[in-house]
């Protein structure tokens, strides 16, 4: 327990606490100290009076104050903490006054009842617990703290998935009984809500085993409906499961590719053959796709979450696309443009950002593209790389990872190594040009814009002129132009001999 009062956000709340203020530690923070884990965003309880408490404590630490519900009491505190481990620089400190007439009524009135601890700032030694979480922590089991707990928030029902996988903890029967009861309430639980849990299981210890558990609960559809309709639908060979099962693999082998490309991953630990060809052939970027993966599309939805959402929907559209040829072999032809629309279709349910649902469309419509590198002789051409760059930006980054779990998905124990060691050159190709030869093979320098393209060659506005432009770009790619001069002669051959004409002849 002393280890959460000597954490750099605990000691700043500690030393700029006005005396004689009554401040209690309470929920995740309390239950992560039993857990001996570390916290950085608190919550903090007081008999009234949250908000300017926390505006004073911000005032003296210096961080921003943020009254998120005057009617409740309810505010929040950001602080800025530079090399913070594990939480990152943004710590969240929330206040809120007691939602009972006392501190064991509030706590009542919690979810769960490994959140319903509570510890004094002023007595840290003391810890109140007065529906047994700590005795349910030891036991490894998550309990509702009231029988109206799910009634009064449905959206507990997610959150209960979501501490019983990271937390490894087992939902009592009556706990179970009590979600069940209250599914059907899910509907009326704001989008905002539910996609932010979403996203916590997404980026939680174990997004597979939350989502399997989701769907034993007859709950998921009430979060992503789309994927009921990937049950029982059969796939043919080189493909082993159904779509369903197929795609919770692609999430469970995401998982396995993500750790092995973290920077906690240690070969010499290693035990998988596939997975040590991939620190093999792709160690060398692990540094460059950790900076990635933490990107931020939005404040609090880092990329790594949105990346296994693209996972759960890069097949979705297969079920409206089954068709089976004359051998009765099952075809999803066009599956990928279907995919898209209903990835796209429920980001925006979700609330995501423009942003976000452009990547997540990127990657849906694309995500065959390496597939179809792979089975070229050889490998990728710099033409290919740079078209594939061009059709994805960034999101190839996301596009060339999500290959991977889908290959190790699709095959399971029948990919053979050389056939996977071919996937991994073909990825390792593409993240080279993306981040060791950007100007090369992704982005080439300019050689001219489209004014001085139309002053050389007396042209007009029109689709014409950008095509033009595209063609010196890829030939500045495989290396037939090098300057100005031989980019213009390259665009008078070509509206000489007719656009299509030349391109293909330059090809």
């Amino acid at each position: 327990m002393e280890a959460i009062f000597s954490s750099p956000p605990m000691k700043r709340v500690m030393a700029a606490l006005p005396a004689g203020v009554e401040l209690y530690l309470v929920g995740g923070a309390v239950r992560d100290a039993l857990l001996g884990k570390p916290s950085y965003d608190l919550d903090f309880v007081l008999p009234a009076g949250a908000l300017p408490l926390a505006r004073q404590l911000a005032n003296r630490m210096g961080g921003a104050y943020y009254p998120l519900d005057p009617e409740r009491d309810y505010a929040r505190i950001v602080l800025e903490l530079g090399g913070s481990k594990g939480g990152g620089d943004r710590i969240k400190l929330d206040f809120a006054g007691f939602q009972g007439a006392a501190l064991e009524d509030d706590l009542r009135l919690r979810d769960f009842t490994i959140n319903a601890m509570a510890i004094s700032l002023r007595q840290p030694h003391r810890l109140v617990d007065p529906l047994g979480g700590a005795g349910d922590l030891v036991a490894r089991r998550l309990r509702a703290c009231s029988p109206a707990s799910f009634e009064n928030d449905p959206l507990r029902i997610l959150r209960a998935v979501r501490q019983a996988v990271d937390h490894d903890l087992l939902i009592t029967n009556d706990t179970r009984l009590l979600m069940r009861q209250a599914s059907g309430l899910l509907g009326q639980v704001s989008r905002e809500r539910m996609r932010d849990e979403l996203f916590r299981i997404l980026e939680g210890r174990n997004p597979r085993a939350a989502l399997e558990i989701l769907d034993r609960m007859e709950v998921l559809g009430s979060v992503l409906p789309e994927l009921l309709t990937l049950q029982g639908v059969e796939q043919s060979p080189p493909h082993i499961y159904n779509v369903w099962m197929h795609t919770l693999e692609v999430v469970n082998k995401l998982a396995a590719v993500l750790a092995v490309l973290s920077s906690e991953y240690h070969e010499e630990t290693a035990s998988n053959l596939m997975l040590g060809l991939v620190s093999l052939r792709l160690g060398r970027f692990r540094q460059a796709m950790q900076a990635h993966l933490a990107e931020q599309l939005n404040p609090d939805r880092p990329m790594r979450a949105l990346l296994y959402l693209a996972a759960l929907y890069h097949d979705a559209g297969k079920p409206a696309c089954r068709r089976e040829d004359e051998a009765q072999r099952i075809r999803f032809i066009g599956h990928e443009q279907e995919s898209e629309q209903l990835a796209v279709y429920r980001a925006g349910e979700l609330r995501l950002s423009n942003q976000e649902i452009e990547r997540l469309r990127l990657i849906t419509r694309h995500h065959m593209r390496p597939f179809l590198l792979g089975q070229l002789e050889g490998f990728p051409t710099p033409r290919a790389i740079y078209r594939f760059f061009r059709d994805t930006g960034v999101a190839g980054v996301d596009i060339c990872i999500l290959s991977l779990a889908d290959m190790l998905a699709t095959y399971g124990p029948t990919l053979k190594q050389e056939d996977w060691a071919h996937h991994l050159d073909v990825i390792r190709c593409l993240m080279e040009a993306w981040w060791e030869h950007p100007q090369q093979q992704v982005s080439p320098p300019a050689l001219l814009n489209g004014h001085e393209l139309m002053a050389e060659l007396d042209l007009h506005p029109g689709p014409m002129l950008g095509q033009l432009l595209e063609a010196i770009r890829e030939a500045q790619v495989v290396g037939k132009v090098s300057n100005r001069s031989e980019a213009v002669d390259l665009a008078r051959s070509l509206v000489q001999t007719g656009l299509d004409n030349g391109i293909h002849q330059a090809d």
